[in-house]
């Protein structure tokens, strides 16, 4: 054998061992008094009404007069290091990429715009894939489109809770946080949004809509009407900001920020809806969980692919500066007491990779530059994305979940994404793998992720500078991938070719939505917000792709977990 090919097999087997005795696992450290600051079981009043008939014949939503926003109280995570951020450094536009594994769209096409959204800032796009459609969100409407990007019907939330009870019928109540869910366990539609008629007295509600049938345009909706935001106190309302749903095994579970009528920061609160009531239009058995004022921006798991073992609770998650995982479990085990019996139990702290969380400063929340203008965005990088993804691999459980972080303290730019796989979430939790997605100098954020039946990863996400406009771009990893690292190349849905401005121009999408398709579990679903012009008028864009079976290695001098040691056409890797 020769000398070269000797060496080479030697330094692989070397770096082969490395890596499978220290596959970047983290340990658990116990919480201290756990559960000293969660209150409960409570349940939340409900009501349920019905749209029977075709949302096409629902008034399509009017176009604005002129940009609405969506009022979002926001919570500093700590005191900055520093008083102010200084102006953004400026960076040339960096080129594409040079990795010759990336994955092109299959489907690529508009979404609603802030026409269809009534003239609402910031969008809030998000989306699902079922079996037949694609059903699309944002302030304060729903889109749905045939698979191939054909617009079959545009509606306000307003419109289709007209028939619920206040005020979730309300056209003149505020509204916002929309979220859409396909349902693969009960092959049904999800869409929510809160609302309220007065922001300091409430009473606050969460607005749950449920298709009847697997026909989200002709099929029927149950309406709920459910009063998330009620205290033991009478009379005394909590607003249920940036509340989060998910799918679980036994349910559907929520979480929201509680503020006062002050806009201060009271409680995280979650629920657990049953699942039957939901889509059978019973009033719907629920149980509810205060959490305390300690932690924010909790993120229940979201159910795809293979289930949990019988019994497995849903989880919650948060991130705490600079190190923090932090694990919640979720059990109802009787539905038919009152209210239904659970535990909600955490949290377990899991320590990962330090980061900084970006845009925070004493006046400001908004430090992402773009081409064209000084206004700036809001990396909302203080909280995890949407969704936090369960999958069940052959009785290996794991979470997967990214958020955005900063390139450097204090300064707090430009971002990345980091994203974690969190493997034996109902045992002694581990950071299997986690990496940082920041290529060059440009600005990501606001990302979603998502993973197919084959364990391969796509994320999702905005990017911007001073040198470009906001653009809509992913990339992944295949499961064979080296741990913590994506080596799909980016790749380009749509760039803009304009930015945000006007007086909530800082205030950009909440967050974005990658799913993948229940028909094959492979084809990923991405949704998103750019501009075409340097203004405040909003648009969307939805696009799929499938990672597959890793592709055919390229010829040449090339080891494929290794790839920075030789030339040649080894791909990237970040």
């Amino acid at each position: 054998m020769p000398i070269r090919q000797i060496v080479i097999a030697l330094i692989f087997a070397l770096l082969l061992a490395l890596a499978l005795i220290a596959p970047l696992r983290a340990p658990v450290v116990a919480a201290p008094n756990a559960q000293s600051q969660i209150t409960g079981p409570f349940t939340a009043p409900a009501q349920v009404a019905s749209f029977d008939g075709d949302v096409r014949r629902l008034p399509a939503p009017r176009a604005p007069v002129e940009p609405r926003e969506v009022s979002h109280p926001r919570r500093i995570a700590r005191a900055p290091a520093a008083p102010e951020i200084v102006a953004p450094r400026a960076h040339p536009a960096a080129p594409a990429l040079e990795n010759p594994r990336t994955v092109a769209p299959l489907q690529n096409f508009d979404g609603l715009d802030i026409y269809a959204g009534g003239g609402w800032v910031p969008p809030d796009p998000n989306g699902d894939v079922g079996p037949n459609h694609y059903l699309q969100a944002v302030n304060t409407a729903l889109g749905i489109f045939s698979k191939n990007g054909t617009a079959l019907a545009a509606f306000s939330y307003n419109t289709l809770f007209d028939h619920a009870f206040a005020p979730c019928d309300e056209t003149n109540y505020r509204r916002g946080d929309p979220i859409v869910l396909y349902d693969p366990l009960s092959d049904r539609w999800l869409a929510s949004d809160f609302a309220y008629a007065n922001a300091t007295a409430g009473p606050f509600y969460q607005c749950i809509a449920v298709s009847k049938t697997s026909d989200p345009v002709n099929g029927g909706w149950w309406l709920y009407t459910i009063n998330v935001g009620s205290t033991a106190t009478p009379g005394v309302n909590w607003f249920n900001d940036y509340p989060k749903l998910a799918i679980w095994s036994d349910g559907i579970y929520l979480s929201a920020d509680m503020f006062d009528a002050s806009n201060n920061f009271q409680t995280a609160r979650v629920f657990a809806f049953n699942r039957d009531d939901l889509i059978g239009g019973a009033i719907p058995r629920n149980v509810g969980f205060d959490v305390g004022a300690n932690y924010y921006h909790l993120l229940p798991s979201n159910l795809r692919g293979a289930l949990p073992p019988s019994g497995t609770p849903n989880f919650f998650a948060a991130i705490t500066e600079p190190n923090l995982f932090h694990l919640w479990k979720f059990q109802v085990t009787n539905w038919s007491a009152f209210p239904p019996a659970a535990t909600f139990t955490g949290p377990t702290n899991v320590l990962v990779n330090n980061f900084v969380m970006p845009c925070y400063a004493a006046s400001t929340f908004h430090c992402v530059p773009q081409l064209d203008t000084p206004q700036r965005v809001d990396g909302l990088g203080d909280r995890l994305m949407m969704q936090l993804q369960y999958r069940n691999f052959g009785g290996v459980e794991s979470l997967w979940v990214n958020h955005t972080v900063a390139d450097a303290a204090p300064i707090g730019y430009p971002t990345g994404v980091r994203w974690y796989e969190i493997r034996n979430p109902n045992g002694a939790p581990i950071v299997y793998q986690q990496g940082t997605f920041q290529p060059d100098s440009n600005y990501r954020w606001m990302a979603s992720l998502a993973v197919d039946q084959l364990g391969n990863m796509a994320l999702g996400y905005s990017v911007s500078s001073a040198a470009m406009y906001p653009a809509i771009r992913y990339t992944g990893r295949w499961a064979s991938d080296p741990l913590g690292k994506l080596c799909i190349g980016e790749t380009s849905l749509i760039e803009g070719t304009g930015s945000q401005t006007g007086s909530r121009g800082y205030r950009w999408g909440d967050y974005s939505a990658m799913t993948i398709d229940p028909t094959d579990d492979l084809t990923f679903w991405y949704t998103n917000e750019y501009f075409v012009t340097t203004d405040a008028i909003w648009r969307t864009r939805i696009g799929s792709f499938k990672l597959g079976n890793l592709p055919t290695p390229p010829t040449g001098p090339y080891i494929y977990f290794f790839p920075l040691i030789f030339q040649g056409n080894a791909p990237m890797c970040y």
